[in-house]
Parts: C-alpha cells; structure tokens; sequence
C-alpha cells in the first residue's frame, strides 16, 4: 500500500513525487515512456517563479549546470515602441533559465527517485481501482509486456498531461475551455550572441520570438493565428520565419541570415482549459488540471508551481492532522486563484491581435518607467498578478510618463486629463476615465474596469 501513486514522471509528476518523498512518504511514480529519453515539444524557458522552486529544492546548480545561461530581461517590440526590461525579483530570484527539457526532467526524476519515490517505466494505466463509495483507492495497469500491475494508495495523483488518462477515467470536466488560438514554429540556432534577454515581436497578426537556451544554442519561432499557419517543409518555414524577424528587427534577421538551423522545425498549439482538478481519492497536477496557450511559455512554470502548491495541500492530510477531501478542495481553490488572473492574459496574448495607437502609447509610456516595465515583463513571466498591475493606481500612475503635447493623440490627452488634471473631489471624472480606458486599451482596460477598486485611485 502506497501513500500516492502519481501516473506521468516527467516535470509536474516528478516533482510531486520527489516533494512527497522527501516528506516520508511512500510514493510510487508511473510512466509508459523509458528514462532518459524522448524529446519535450517545448520551449523550455522557465520562468523566475519556477526558477525559485528549483532553488528551494536544490537542484538550480544542477540545471545551470547544463550549460544554460541565465535571463535577466524580457522584452516587447511592436513597430516602433520598443520596452526591454529587468524582471523583478520573487523571493530574491531574478533570473530566468531555458535547459533542454530532456535534461530538466532527468534532474527532476533523479531527485524524486534519490528521495526515495519507486520509479515503474513503460507502464500503461487501464483503469482506476474504487471502493464501494466510489472513492479512487488504487490502479490497474500493464507494463509493455502486457504484465498487470495492481496496487493501492490513499491518493492517485494524475500528472500525465493534457490528454490525461486519470482525467478521462474519473470524467473530470473541463471548464473556461477556449480552442486552439495559435499555431508556433520553432527551432535551435547556433551562433548567435547571448545577452540574457528574452524577446518578443508582435506586428502584423504575427508573434516572434527568441532567447538563449542551452549549449550555446537559441530558440527561435513564430507564432500565427491558425487561420494564417499553414503546413511547410523546412525550407519555406526559414522563409516565413527569417521573414517575421526582417518586418520587425532586420538586424536579428541578418544575423540568422549569416548564421545556421541546427535542429527541424519543431510545431505546437494547445486549448486553453481548466478542469476540476479533484475528487475523493483522486487530484489533477501540471497540464492534466490546466492548459494555457504557450504563448507566454509558462508551462514549466507552472508545473513546478503546481506539484509545490498540491504538496503542501494534500501532506497535513496525509500524516493525519487534516481530512483529504478538504485538502483537495483547498488546493483547488488556490489553484484557481493562483492561475485565473494569468490563464485570462495569455488567452488574451495569444489571440495575436494588433496593438492600436492607444496601446502603444501605454506600452510606450511603460518602457519609459522602470516600475511599469518590469511589472509588464513580470506579468508575462507569471511574477506580477495581473489584476494588480492593471490596478487604477498602477495604469493611473503610467499617464506621468506620457509626455505633454499633441503626439499622444486625443483620446489619450483625455483620459489623462480625468486622471491627472479633474478636481480631485470629481470622483466620477475617474469612474469615466477608466471606462475609457477599457474602450479604447484592449485588455489594459477590461483588467482595469475589471478590478474592484477602479474609480477609487
């Protein structure tokens, strides 16, 4: 008898089973694939917020170790604005790290093993074992050779990925389920400069990208609507890349012109969904509970903060001082509330729309102040909430770095005046600048007049 079993031994299930383990328990992790191997379709950039985990847990030295330089500015063009900024600090970490993902989920999946949690490869969950009330106490699952597998544990945690098998079994619901926005290419350079930063291009319905990642290698991609991506071979998607990058920083461009690909063109799109993330018996972790566009490149992010957030849920009710079932409801409704705020702004980014005049004023005016620049990065990097960077004080407070005269245009000279120049007895000039705001500002705005203290800066 096992205290958890947690089906999926890559990022959000090793780290679940390596936190448990560390804390005494006995934990047997599954997985159908053999280790080391496969190749993640990911991205691999891991945000400060996950970065912090892996400190805590000692492994950052292990993963810098891999020959990955750290990030420590993210970035935003779009046309002429340009806001390059410092991410801020959590807990004093103020880096980001892109390992290659094969790498980092061998360290995790060692540590979990080291800690003491029974590792089973190529094993295939069929089904889930339930006692009479319907409470989840066990699997039942055969190893390649067709082998069953039966064992029980008090808790069976599903850590296998968007397209769970435990999700599926225990018919857990999605909701807030949005389709599939956006489609990425993305490959591996060599030779080109490392300078710690992460940039991001958004122009013409198009979203590039790049940064450094591992073995002096750097990413680099392009996302598109789905209306607008369309299957090519290798050739042309250099073409189409090469060619987003020349629209918005010829320079870059040049410079990948000059150099070489050292990898296929690798393509990814994910939904967007929530879904009930427990039951009696049973809870959901990383992509198997929730999916976000990975636009914003936080799935590792948010796996690592997730295996962390369900541990410290679920482990008073394992040693007996709490009841599981109001445990898991906990780590629920933290979960929802750690990832709401976010979930909404990337399925906002990742529509790919184009920023209007207004927007770009404001992005603008954010790269002219170190406050809101870093906060804007730090939003993306899920650091900064982001009802608390589109609070009224905060978007008010951006309006001091929107120089005077007549280039902000009118609409923005109004909104600035109901902010900064009505009678501070007028309350109601406020309430009609921040319904302004989210007129004309997109999603600046909605998070604005959103906010339950807009109109009372």
């Amino acid at each position: 008898m096992y205290d958890v079993i947690v089906v999926g031994a890559r990022i959000s299930g090793a780290s679940t089973a390596m936190l448990l383990a560390r804390a005494g328990y006995r934990v047997l992790l599954l997985d159908r694939a053999t280790f080391p191997g496969g190749k993640g379709a990911a991205t691999n950039l891991v945000h400060p917020p996950g970065i912090l985990r892996l400190k805590r847990w000692g492994l950052l030295d292990e993963v810098a170790a891999t020959g990955c330089p750290p990030i420590h500015s993210y970035g935003l063009q779009s046309g002429p604005v340009q806001l390059m900024a410092k991410l801020p600090a959590v807990e004093g970490v103020a880096e980001a790290y892109s390992p290659e993902r094969a790498k980092l989920d061998e360290i995790l999946l060692e540590a979990a093993v080291k800690a003491g949690a029974e590792l089973r490869e190529r094993v295939a969950l069929r089904e889930l074992l339930t006692d009479g009330q319907g409470t989840v106490i066990g699997v039942r699952a055969e190893t390649e050779d067709r082998t069953p597998l039966v064992e029980h544990a008090r808790l069976v945690v599903g850590a296998d990925g968007s397209n769970s098998t435990v999700a599926r079994l225990v018919g857990a619901e999605k909701y807030d389920s949005h389709p599939v926005l956006n489609k990425s290419h993305w490959s591996y350079w060599a030779d080109l400069p490392h300078d710690g930063r992460v940039r991001t291009y958004r122009h013409r319905h198009q979203h590039a990208f790049t940064w450094p990642t591992h073995d002096g290698l750097t990413i680099v991609g392009l996302a598109l609507p789905v209306k607008d991506f369309k299957a090519s071979g290798d050739g042309e998607r250099d073409t189409t890349v090469v060619s987003a990058f020349e629209d918005v920083d010829p320079e870059f461009a040049a410079r990948l012109r000059e150099t070489r690909r050292v990898d296929k063109w690798m393509t990814g799109a994910v939904p967007n969904f929530l879904r009930h993330c427990h039951g009696p018996g049973w809870a959901l972790v990383g992509d198997a509970g929730y999916t976000r566009d990975p636009i914003t490149a936080a799935g590792i992010t948010d796996s690592l903060r997730g295996a962390e957030l369900l541990v410290e849920a679920v482990e008073p009710a394992l040693s007996g001082d709490r009841d599981l079932a109001a445990a898991l409801a906990d780590y629920a409704r933290r979960r929802d509330a750690l990832v709401g705020g976010h979930f909404r702004y990337t399925r906002d980014h990742a529509a790919i729309g184009d920023y209007n005049r207004e927007e770009l004023e404001f992005i603008r005016a954010m790269a002219r102040s170190p406050h809101h620049g870093s906060g804007m990065v730090g939003m993306f990097a899920t650091i900064v909430p982001p009802s608390e960077f589109y609070s009224p004080a905060n978007i008010h407070a951006l309006f001091d770095h929107i120089p005077p005269g007549p280039e902000p245009g009118w609409k923005i000279r109004m909104v600035r005046w109901l902010v900064r120049g009505a009678p501070r007895h007028l309350p109601p000039a406020t309430r009609l600048a921040d319904r302004l705001i989210a007129a004309n500002l997109g999603s600046m705005g909605t998070f604005l007049l959103d906010s339950p203290a807009a109109g009372a800066a």
